[in-house]
């Protein structure tokens, strides 16, 4: 096996070997453009490239340093995290932040134990929800909890019509709802410049859709989700509360389903879980599998590592006050 950086040539093998679409070269194109400096590596045997790692660097503001973040990677190996580390060395990072796209197990947790890997601060939570989407239908329905059936048919009866909308007009009305559901339930959401970005460069590619529920003629929720592999994803939600009643959240979970049933796709990542929240509780109404990865892990290659995340812990205790006294602006 030998490891080496790569270029545009190495493009469609590269996505051919990235386990998720936050690895995909789209992704990394995304984050250039949004500022961020962008590395990507492959892992060869002979010719082929058998893994695929996108590490994404950030400034640290008011200093030389950078931190770099590999998000839902490959299984590490020994080779990988040697390699991380001279490139975190080069880049002047004090650390990778790595979040890989496996599951548990501790074996692999002993490795980066002994590898100068410390547990870090989550971007993704540790557990998901998988939708089986080689069953069929019929299995699905009879599988939810019956108030999700009922919601669902209720969506219908109202005349509730869910469809893939990729045109720039859905698009606005995606943003639109995005903001009213942000100053709505008062978190911050990523800007309006990140999303348009996302959208410009995953949506040609084939990666990302917008589904959208109309009601009486007006966009009522939007999704958009990713296609990746086998795999479909559920990243960005919105909708608004006008019309909470007639369940459209309910029939375009569905939908969504029925969408990557019939482009063959096997399994539905609902892309995040926190015990105790609503939308893990409207996510349970689907029946899916928990599943839990391996966890947050940085590799710590500078000394100012933990000066670093003291600094961030300040920082996001701040935050959380800021939203309890200010609404989220854009």
């Amino acid at each position: 096996m030998t490891i080496r950086q790569v270029d545009e040539k190495d493009r469609e093998k590269f996505n051919k070997a990235a386990v998720h679409p936050l690895q995909s070269w789209e992704w990394g194109q995304f984050r250039e453009k949004a500022g961020n400096k962008i590395v990507r590596f492959g892992v060869f045997s002979g010719n082929t490239l058998k893994e695929a790692l996108t590490i994404i660097f950030s400034k640290i503001p008011y200093s030389n340093l950078k931190i770099g973040t590999l998000i839902k990677g490959p299984k590490p190996t020994k080779e990988i995290l040697e390699a991380l580390k001279k490139l975190a060395k080069d880049e002047n990072a004090v650390f990778i932040k790595s979040e890989p796209n496996i599951l548990k197990d501790q074996k692999t947790i002993k490795l980066l134990d002994s590898s100068g890997c410390v547990k870090g601060k989550r971007l993704f939570t540790p557990t998901t929800f998988w939708v089986d989407l080689t069953k069929s239908e019929e299995e699905l329905l009879a599988s939810f909890h019956p108030k999700t059936r009922y919601n669902i048919r209720l969506a219908q009866k109202q005349g509730v019509e869910i469809v893939e909308d990729n045109s720039q007009n859905a698009f606005e009305k995606y943003w639109q709802l995005t903001r009213e559901t942000t100053l709505r339930q008062g978190f911050y959401a990523h800007t309006e410049k990140y999303h348009r970005l996302m959208w410009e460069i995953l949506h040609p590619a084939g990666i990302a859709h917008l589904l959208v529920a109309k009601y009486k003629g007006e966009i009522i929720t939007t999704w958009i989700v990713f296609v990746w592999h086998d795999f479909l994803y559920y990243p960005y939600g919105a909708s608004t509360d006008k019309y909470k009643n007639v369940m459209a959240n309910n029939l375009i979970m569905w939908e969504a389903i029925r969408f990557g049933k019939k482009l063959g796709l096997k399994t539905f990542d609902l892309w995040g879980r926190e015990p105790g929240k609503g939308f893990t509780k409207f996510k349970e109404g689907y029946n899916p599998k928990i599943v839990e990865f391996l966890g947050t892990w940085d590799l710590v290659t500078s000394p100012f590592y933990y000066l670093y995340r003291l600094t961030e812990s300040i920082r996001w205790l701040l935050l959380r006050l800021k939203s309890r006294l200010v609404k989220p602006t854009f």
